[in-house]
């Protein structure tokens, strides 16, 4: 039963479309997956909504507003949490109690990883209670920014696990309730590519 935990205190990286296309991938492979919203916006729990019940199935855990409550009991599936942006104090230890892996999705510009530095620094100190990633988003991973990305990274003994490009992919099938594993792998080979290290580690 791992327990995927998705943060960053800053908006507007990409948390939400992540958790949902993680949990798209779990429920395709068969697994029971629940995708828990921690954000009392309920961006995730919102796009459940949309889903069509012919897609595989992902189930909402509850968690009563942004309230970080204990994992239900007898539970065997796979989760993914979706948090908020500006998560912090006894909520952020909350969350982080369930988490068997965290996955910071960051994109490379100085103000978004200077927003997000003192997060980076807390949870390298912590790991070994559970592994932490770093997820580049909407960016490319042969650009300048990228090397950036795990120079700055790579101080904290931490990994980057990874790049997401910015593509129309994602926004598209969000509409829609779906994810890249709800339509013909012609259609977003290169966007199922970027997810293959991404999956290997969270899978490991």
């Amino acid at each position: 039963m791992p327990v995927i935990v998705v943060a960053n205190p800053k908006g507007g990286v990409g948390k939400s479309t992540f958790s949902t296309n993680l949990a798209g991938y779990f429920a395709a492979q068969g697994h029971h997956v629940m995708l828990g919203d921690a954000d009392v916006q309920q961006s995730s729990h919102t796009w459940l909504s949309l889903r069509p019940a012919n897609l595989p199935v992902i189930h909402a855990w509850d968690m009563k507003q942004g309230h970080i409550a204990k994992l239900p009991k007898g539970t065997n599936s796979h989760i993914v949490i979706d948090t908020p942006a500006g998560l912090s104090g006894a909520k952020l230890d909350a969350v982080l109690k369930l988490a068997d892996k965290v996955i910071v999705p960051l994109q490379p510009s100085i103000f978004d990883i200077l927003a997000t530095d003192e997060f980076l620094r807390k949870l390298a100190k912590r790991e070994g209670k559970f592994d932490v990633g770093i997820l580049g988003m909407r960016v490319n991973a042969r650009s300048c920014a990228s090397e950036q990305l795990e120079l700055y990274v790579k101080q904290l003994g931490l990994p980057v696990l990874g790049y997401l490009r910015d593509t129309q992919n994602y926004i598209q099938f969000a509409a829609h309730g779906a994810t890249l594993w709800d339509v013909a792998e012609s259609k977003v080979e290169k966007d199922l590519a970027q997810w293959e290290p991404i999956l290997k580690w969270i899978e490991k």
